[in-house]
């Protein structure tokens, strides 16, 4: 995984920006409901969309929690006193405290399908019955868009896609909650060029190639031989699955699993 207390300071430059920002938060907003109310944004990064929702939603009290200090420094710049240091496997709020629980671009970073169990875990105990879990899925699939770049890397090793939308819709229901809608929007920005593709290969981006290894090499000979060096391919369109905690009379008789310490 990347350090994210490095990647902060250009990580919304290199992430489409506010445009980006902007096209997600408004996805996010068809998905939950308006009115007053407690919304918690796991591992909301610079904040970049946390502080584009409390302003589009004013009657929401909207709290950010990330692991990177970096991160949280950025985001606490953008919503003073909103923003906590949270691992979001063990998150420090009490349950049900939260009528929305969003994790945007957290569980494809996961090695671990127990990690991805856990973050889900935490979001459903800290939302109220009748609140909305919000949350990106196959985020590594939006990133190929049947482009000449893709067609080079199609043999690179792959991890398992932690927020793959059946694993993760498994995880929801395991914990009491039932799908509510979907919606995507588009990545602004995103867009690979051959160039850029070097680049993230060279820095680590794809996690299952070493960065001075032969094979990244490989590929960036590979890449290096497209046309259009600096044209960026189609941008991925990115999908985001909501579910709904139901209220208490119809929550499922699930085994009590004590959390982790």
């Amino acid at each position: 995984m990347l350090d994210y207390d490095k990647e902060a300071d250009a990580y919304d430059a290199s992430r489409g920006g506010e445009a980006r920002a902007h096209a997600a938060t408004e996805a996010l907003l068809d998905l939950i409901p308006e009115g007053p109310g407690r919304l918690l944004d796991v591992a909301c990064g610079t904040g970049i969309v946390t502080r584009r929702l409390a302003a589009r939603r004013p009657a929401l009290r909207v709290t950010g929690a990330d692991l990177a200090t970096a991160m949280v420094r950025r985001a606490g710049a953008r919503l003073p006193g909103a923003i906590v240091r949270a691992d979001s496997r063990r998150l420090p709020f009490p349950t049900g405290g939260f009528d929305a629980v969003i994790s945007i671009w957290l569980l494809h970073l996961l090695d671990d399908a127990e990690d991805a169990r856990a973050v889900v875990a935490e979001c459903a105990r800290v939302l109220r019955p009748g609140g909305i879990y919000v949350t990106t899925v196959d985020k590594a699939a939006a990133h190929d868009v049947g482009s000449d770049i893709d067609s080079v890397l199609a043999s690179r090793p792959r991890r398992p896609a932690q927020d793959a939308a059946a694993t993760v819709t498994a995880h929801a229901a395991r914990h009491g909650l039932e799908p509510a809608g979907a919606t995507s929007f588009r990545g602004v920005g995103q867009g690979r060029s051959p160039r850029a593709t070097i680049a993230d290969l060279r820095r680590g981006w794809f996690t299952q190639l070493a960065p001075d290894g032969p094979r990244t090499e490989e590929f960036a000979t590979r890449l290096a031989g497209l046309p259009d060096q600096d044209r960026p391919r189609p941008d991925p369109v990115f999908e985001v699955r909501a579910y709904r905690k139901p209220t208490t009379d119809r929550l499922p008789h699930l085994p009590c699993e004590p959390r982790k310490p």
